[in-house]
């Protein structure tokens, strides 16, 4: 024991890993002992960190198998509508979304996916490798749903939660001003504290998905999800896309001062 936590030296382990029987057997190897080994002074590890490393082991097969049964080409990878479809689904057996209406289940759907293919997919292929949704924390923080007491903090913090998912709707709402389910340059220009130049927002509904001019929820998100975290690379990509005016991969004097001219 260390203060209050049990530990377990490799010869116990290996005893251990004989009884759990041969299901087991893949937990109980020297290299898991030694993913775990960290600073303890009799070569032991944490008997509570090796039970989180199973249950997240586990957990990850579970999920994986979950997800492979909405991959309807068989290779690998979700689709749009495949992930739709699993999320879709997951809803029931989140407590934390109990309280969205039915109808709001379509957007809450959109809202969440596009997180994944916004930093999963930035090539735009229109699919994602189920092995990257496992290796990112998105579907720990869609799970985390499953926690009926989380903390109105976390709520807050995650994109995946109802009222994240309801503020996102809610702005977009606010901004359509004519009630047509879409945002004009000019409904967009308030986002926010409505500081962004005309410059910048002719770049945006140059380079992004629009119809007649217009921008779509989904178009949005990606401008929100890029707005919300400019240090991540997808963020930054879309950034870059929109301040590379002449389509060359790199910013030079001209492309800078294009956008700054309006501040001088």
């Amino acid at each position: 024991m260390i203060g209050e936590e049990a530990m377990i030296n490799y010869e116990n382990f290996l005893k251990v890993g004989e009884k759990a029987g041969p299901k087991c057997k893949q937990f109980f190897t020297a290299k898991v002992f030694a993913k775990l080994l960290h600073t303890d002074s009799y070569g032991r590890i944490s008997i509570m960190q090796f039970f989180n490393y199973v249950m997240r082991k586990v957990w990850l097969h579970q999920t994986r198998i979950g997800l492979s049964l909405y991959d309807v080409a068989g290779q690998g990878y979700l689709r749009e509508s495949d992930l739709e479809n699993y999320i879709l689904e997951l809803i029931p057996t989140l407590p934390q979304l109990d309280g969205l209406e039915k109808s709001f289940y379509s957007f809450y759907v959109c809202t969440a996916v596009r997180k994944f293919f916004f930093f999963l997919d930035p090539l735009r292929t229109g699919k994602i490798k189920i092995q990257d949704i496992l290796a990112c924390s998105f579907l720990d923080d869609l799970l985390e749903l499953r926690d009926e007491e989380l903390s109105k903090e976390s709520q807050e913090t995650n994109w995946f939660s109802a009222p994240s998912a309801l503020r996102v709707y809610g702005q977009y709402l606010n901004l359509d001003k004519d009630h047509n389910g879409m945002l004009s340059k000019e409904e967009l220009s308030r986002y926010g504290t409505a500081t962004m130049t005309n410059v910048f927002l002719d770049r945006v509904f140059q380079e992004c998905l629009t119809y007649d001019g217009e921008m779509d929820y989904k178009t949005y998100l990606d401008f929100v999800l890029a707005l919300e975290n400019r240090k991540e690379p997808a963020a930054l990509q879309y950034i870059f896309k929109l301040l590379d005016i002449e389509n060359k991969g790199y910013l030079n004097v001209f492309s800078l001062n294009y956008f700054f001219r309006v501040y001088y």
